[in-house]
């Protein structure tokens, strides 16, 4: 969800977010019992948010580590 909701390319943000998405819906199906569908929703979608949010931070990580020892290597 995080890389849908900040990329210009759909379908490569699609992929991408495929993994956290379905990651979001077992952790939804299997921890959330509310007994109300909106907040079941809606605690799935942060927590696909989140999932998302996180790939993308240990993404950005360990590309800027791998730059790093190109440069200083």
């Amino acid at each position: 969800m995080y890389r849908l909701l900040h990329s210009a390319t759909g379908r490569v943000a699609l992929v991408k977010e495929l993994p956290a998405f379905l990651c979001g819906l077992a952790i939804a199906e299997i921890f959330f019992k509310f007994h109300s569908f909106g907040l079941e929703a809606a605690s799935f979608l942060v927590v696909w948010y989140a999932l998302g949010f996180l790939r993308e931070l240990l993404s950005l990580k360990a590309k800027s580590r791998v730059e790093g020892e190109v440069h200083a290597g």
